[in-house]
This record gives C-alpha cells, sequence and structure tokens, in this order.
C-alpha cells in the first residue's frame, strides 16, 4: 500500500495521553527556564536571532529543497516539514551540556523558540507546505484548521509556561528536586508512547521504513549541519556553534506527532517521520556530543586551543 494512503490508528484515549505527555515535557522544560535567560537574549541578541531564524526559515527551507530533490511521497514530505517547523525539544540542552557547549545561549534559544512557535508554528507549516504541489494537495485534503492547531499549540506549550515559570520562581527549592523526575517522565512517557504506537501500527508500514529511516538519518544530519555552519557563518564562537547545532538539530517531534494525529487523521508518513525522528536525533546527538567531547579531549592532551569541530 503507498505510504500516501497509510492511516494509524490511535484511539480518542491515546491522544488525550499524549497531549498530556507533551505538555509535561514543555513543563520540564518551563520549570528551568529563568529570568536570566531571557536578559541571556539581551546580551547575546546576533546569537539568539540567528538560532531563531535558522530554525523557522532555514531550516524549512532547507527541508523543502530535501523534500523536492529526494521526490519522497508526499506525507514523508509534509512530514519532514512538521518536523522542520517544531520548536526545539528539552533534550537541546543536555546535549549542549555533554557537548561543552554554551548551556545558558541554548536554554534561553528553547525558552524563547517554544514561545515563538505559539504564533509561528501554524503559520510556518501552512506557508512551506504550500511550496509543493504535492504537499500543497494534502494541505487541501485535510483542510487544516490553522486556528485549531494554535490553540493546540497554546495549550501544550503556552500553559505549561504560564505554570512552570511562576513554580520555579516562587518555589526554587522544591523544584529543583522535582524538575530532573518531571523531564525524565515526560521522556520516558513519549519514548513509550511512540515504541507502543509504531508497533500497533506496523503492518501497512514495514514496507516503508527502510525508506523512512534513510530520510530521517539524512535530514537530522542535515539540520545539525544547518545549525552549526549557520552559527560559524555569523562568527560565533565554538561553544555557541555547538548550542545552535542543537536547538535548531533537535526538534520537539513529539508535538509533531500529535498535531499530525489531531489534525492530519494520523498520516502514515507524516506520523512515522515524527516518530522516528523523535528516536533517532537523540541519538544523533549523543553520538555528536560524545566525538565533540573526545575531541576537546584530545586536543586539551596536546595542549591544543578548541576549534571549530566540523
Amino acid at each position: 500500500m503507498p505510504i500516501d494512503d497509510v492511516v494509524l490508528n490511535f484511539s480518542p484515549g491515546s491522544l488525550v495521553t499524549l497531549n498530556v505527555v507533551l505538555a509535561v515535557i514543555i513543563l520540564g522544560i518551563a520549570l528551568e527556564v529563568r529570568p536570566s535567560d531571557f536578559r541571556t537574549v539581551l546580551r547575546s541578541p546576533k546569537a539568539v536571532v540567528l538560532g531563531i531564524a535558522a530554525q523557522y526559515l532555514l531550516l524549512p527551507a532547507v527541508t523543502v529543497g530535501i523534500a523536492l530533490a529526494l521526490q519522497v511521497p508526499a506525507s514523508i514530505a509534509l512530514g519532514m516539514i512538521l518536523v522542520a517547523c517544531c520548536p526545539p525539544g528539552g533534550i537541546s540542552n543536555v546535549l549542549t551540556h555533554r557537548a561543552h557547549g554554551d548551556v545558558a545561549l541554548s536554554a534561553s534559544m528553547t525558552a524563547v523558540s517554544n514561545l515563538v512557535a505559539i504564533i509561528v508554528m501554524p503559520l510556518n507549516v501552512a506557508f512551506w507546505a504550500a511550496l509543493s504541489p504535492s504537499t500543497a494537495s494534502l494541505m487541501r485534503d485535510f483542510s487544516l484548521d490553522r486556528g485549531g492547531m494554535l490553540i493546540q499549540v497554546l495549550l501544550i506549550i503556552g500553559v505549561p509556561f504560564a505554570v512552570g515559570m511562576p513554580l520555579a520562581r516562587r518555589f526554587p527549592g522544591i523544584i529543583n528536586r522535582l524538575r530532573p523526575w518531571v523531564q525524565r517522565i515526560g521522556l520516558v512517557a513519549l519514548l513509550a508512547f511512540i515504541v507502543a504506537g509504531t508497533a500497533s501500527n506496523l503492518g501497512p508500514l514495514r514496507e516503508h521504513l527502510g525508506t523512512i529511516f534513510l530520510v530521517v538519518l539524512l535530514h537530522d544530519a542535515i539540520a545539525l549541519a544547518v545549525g552549526y555552519f549557520s552559527a560559524a557563518a555569523v562568527r560565533l564562537d565554538e561553544a555557541s556553534r555547538r548550542a545552535v547545532t542543537f536547538e535548531v538539530g533537535a526538534r520537539n517531534t513529539g508535538l509533531g506527532l500529535g498535531l499530525t494525529l489531531t489534525f492530519f487523521s494520523g498520516l502514515g508518513g507524516m506520523a512515522m517521520v515524527a516518530a522516528w525522528w523523535g528516536i533517532w536525533d537523540i541519538l544523533a546527538g549523543l553520538l555528536l556530543a560524545a566525538w565533540w567531547r573526545r575531541r576537546d579531549a584530545r586536543r586539551a592532551a596536546a595542549g591544543e586551543p578548541r576549534e571549530a569541530a566540523l
């Protein structure tokens, strides 16, 4: 069966569960945000503006080009565009830390990017999808409810931020102890949902798994490269380049999966791209962070300064 005709089956209860899990993940990010993160934006406006532009302009544009060049099925192409328009996930801060990157800059960009996504994401998906005839046709088939998507993104991102930031400011001691557990529970629950949902819908998707694996592998690698080289182009320091790399390369694909199931009836290609991205970008990010750490250690042992790593 063509992947554009495959529709994944999830119960209404499963969709509610996914939205709650996504809200918990965003809450974990919000609990880590401090007013000082926004002051970092004022101190390093070039880096933050570059990071936002790379995420919401450059990456979607490159993604459309990749989809057209590879001539992937329309549902996979639309899934790639949706992922590219998602805000960064909280894992980007962890990966930046492991890679010896600028964690303060990463946290600032994560906070700002997620808030920007509330307004920008629905518009961005509609705009970039309209540039390709195949994805534009799919968008017409599903008659995307931009207002509904805006409300859902607002509930999943805006409400956790509105709750989490005041709690972190009012009860710092308790929140510092609870935050790691909130973040771990959210991530594990999302991975469990992805694995269970994929397993229960594997039959009609089995013949397309190889294509989805290769497309996500290439797309994720290019997203990481877009982040690094766009930061290098404006001459940010190495630690900032690594932060921007993971802000652009680590997307909140759980949000993309939730939007796919809600507004695109669980379209197979879209859902599988978002689901596999959610797993692969963590693995790829950990591998890249480990490579950078080893490279830094070798340079330190040799008495060399840390230079551009790619």
